[in-house]
């Protein structure tokens, strides 16, 4: 075989001997690539299911704790009056028709633009009536500055012998006991020390903020309003010991009060009414103005029921001082009230 035939073999041997291994490596690349393909699209589609496993997972985390926070809450945030009213009331009944009436007079004649819904409970009342009184900033009423308020269930108990107090019962835990004092203090001690701290408070959000965790924390609250239950009834003990001794006149709503076959004196007074108070109960109207007296506030309260008539719109007490602070109320039918926001 000629030399020139020989070497046109070998680079022939060669050039299939290159093809072959380059075959052989392109094989094992395109193995390695189409496992690397497959383990990334796995890899892609284990993520996008966690994503959505997690975005799921966030979703209903989010919507139970925003569920958690608005029952927590016990005075919502503000809503305009007429959506509001539009919803609550959007059947053509006459009811309907007449409720819509009234809250369109709100917002057109009394500049109320929204309103701020209270939990419906027997401490309706009293919730709207502090939370305003707390969120304004509103100080101690004069006389309760004079005084320890703290010494007041002792007083009660011991300076004017009224043992019958072991029959106080605070609100839904209908209690009564030989320990109705220790209780009625711890009550008083939770008024004083969150009212003096968030009427100290100067800046609005901070104390906005500090209203918002008070009216959160359902026992706190249970306790502030069993503080003013007892002021309320501590008042009307004073103020039937100077009606009996005609030491000086008496308020005319401690008269009206008495006037009630139900409370014609402080121990019935309590048995009838503020033992309901927080359990099956809510404040009449004098009970009202008995409140508003006591803490130094003007209380406008706006009544749709009576939308059309000179009760429309009542003042408790009827008798107040031009220098107390005001807060309002909206009620539908004298049980529930909200808290009508004013904008001018």
């Amino acid at each position: 075989m000629s030399p020139a035939r020989t070497g046109s073999h070998e680079v022939q041997s060669w050039t299939r001997a290159t093809k072959q291994s380059l075959c052989l490596v392109w094989q094992k690349v395109k193995l390695q690539l189409m496992l690397s393909m497959s383990f990334l699209v796995a890899v892609f589609w284990y993520c996008r299911r966690l994503y959505s496993f997690l975005a799921q997972l966030l979703k209903r985390w989010s919507s139970y704790l925003q569920r958690k926070l608005i029952k927590n809450h016990s005075v919502l945030e503000e809503v305009d009056l007429l959506a509001y009213s539009a919803r609550e009331w959007r059947e053509e009944t006459k009811q309907a028709k007449h409720m819509r009436e009234a809250y369109s007079e709100l917002f057109q004649n009394y500049h109320i633009k929204y309103l701020r819904q209270v939990r419906k409970d027997n401490y309706c009342i009293l919730r709207a009536v502090l939370f305003q009184i707390f969120s304004q900033g509103i100080p101690f009423p004069s006389w309760m500055r004079e005084r320890d308020i703290l010494k007041l269930p002792e007083k009660l108990l011991y300076s004017q012998g009224c043992n019958w107090i072991q029959q106080y019962s605070f609100g839904p835990e209908s209690y009564t006991g030989p320990n109705a004092f220790g209780k009625l203090r711890k009550c008083m001690e939770t008024l004083k020390i969150n009212w003096a701290e968030i009427s100290g408070t100067k800046d609005n959000e901070k104390r906005r903020n500090m209203c918002n965790a008070l009216f959160s924390d359902e026992s706190k609250e249970h306790k502030l309003y069993e503080a003013i239950k007892f002021i309320m009834l501590y008042e009307v003990v004073e103020a039937y010991e100077q009606m009996k001794n005609r030491d000086e006149p008496i308020p005319h709503l401690f008269r009206r009060l008495f006037a009630r076959d139900t409370s014609s004196d402080p121990l019935s007074f309590m048995m009838n009414h503020l033992n309901a108070i927080g359990d099956s109960g809510c404040l009449d109207q004098v009970e009202l103005f008995l409140l508003g007296y006591l803490l130094e506030v003007k209380i406008k309260v706006y009544r749709l029921h009576r939308f059309k008539s000179e009760e429309f719109q009542v003042n408790c007490p009827d008798e107040y001082r031009r220098e107390w602070n005001e807060i309002s109320l909206l009620t539908e039918d004298d049980h529930y009230y909200h808290i009508p926001v004013i904008r001018t």
